[in-house]
């Protein structure tokens, strides 16, 4: 058994015996099948937010209100063709990401323009979903590994002009898995790789991080402060 796999066991153990007295909580700290912690309960979520108000998972339409929301995965206009998630009207991230993400909206409303969200948390078991088409990292999350929307950091998002509400023009279209979607593809009109740049620059700014191979992904760059979720957004939106 090599180290990493021994790690992620002392771990798993260390979890258990530290929160003995709560069953629930033992039960939860199980790994995966991928040898991943996967927070599935809404107390557990609590225990690990109690000493880190960062982690708090806030809902975007209350942390920031003039944000314009399209997201995708709610409907059936996605890579996936399926709804997999429930009809919802807000979406969530921590509280870091949101804080950070306010200040990018709030540069842009400056400049009459402002974020189009396409998608922020995801529950884990949604990942597992969509790896299965692709299976392909560049362009969805191994769930192996889990992804920074699981964590509650990542944010998939274009910029509207509002004084014609039209998206700012990148080039491709969200989840374009191509290379043409990548940040290095440089075979576009001027006017395209100055709209990623400038969706690059005060992402990059207020502390995000790009993904390389889509100009829609940021994320925020200590990924591992943040345990991966599979809470529910019924579960999310009653802790509002």
């Amino acid at each position: 058994m090599n180290k990493t796999r021994n790690r992620f066991i002392a771990a798993s153990i260390l979890l258990i015996l530290t929160f003995n007295t709560n069953k629930g909580f033992a039960q939860d700290s199980l790994l995966n099948k991928y040898g991943l912690w996967v927070i599935n309960t809404v107390d557990i979520y609590k225990r690990t937010v109690a000493t880190n108000t960062k982690k708090i998972m806030v809902a975007l339409t209350v942390e920031i209100p003039t944000a314009i929301l399209d997201l995708k995965y709610a409907g059936t206009d996605n890579f996936m063709h399926q709804q997999l998630y429930p009809p919802i009207s807000t979406t969530y991230l921590r509280l870091a990401a949101s804080e950070a993400l306010s200040a990018v909206q709030t540069e842009l409303k400056q400049q009459n323009m402002s974020i189009k969200i396409w998608d922020a948390y995801r529950p884990y078991t949604v990942t597992e979903k969509m790896w299965e088409p692709v299976k392909d990292d560049r362009y969805a999350a191994d769930p192996k590994f889990g992804s920074g929307h699981n964590r509650g950091i990542a944010v998939d998002l274009t910029i509207v002009d509002l004084s014609t509400n039209k998206e700012l023009d990148m080039g491709t279209g969200f989840d374009n898995f191509s290379d043409t979607a990548h940040h290095d593809f440089k075979n576009l009109p001027e006017k395209v790789l100055q709209n990623r740049m400038l969706l690059r620059t005060v992402m990059e700014k207020h502390g995000f991080k790009a993904l390389e191979t889509e100009w829609w992904h940021y994320y925020l760059p200590d990924t591992k402060t943040y345990e991966l979720l599979n809470l529910s957004f019924e579960e999310l939106y009653k802790m509002q």
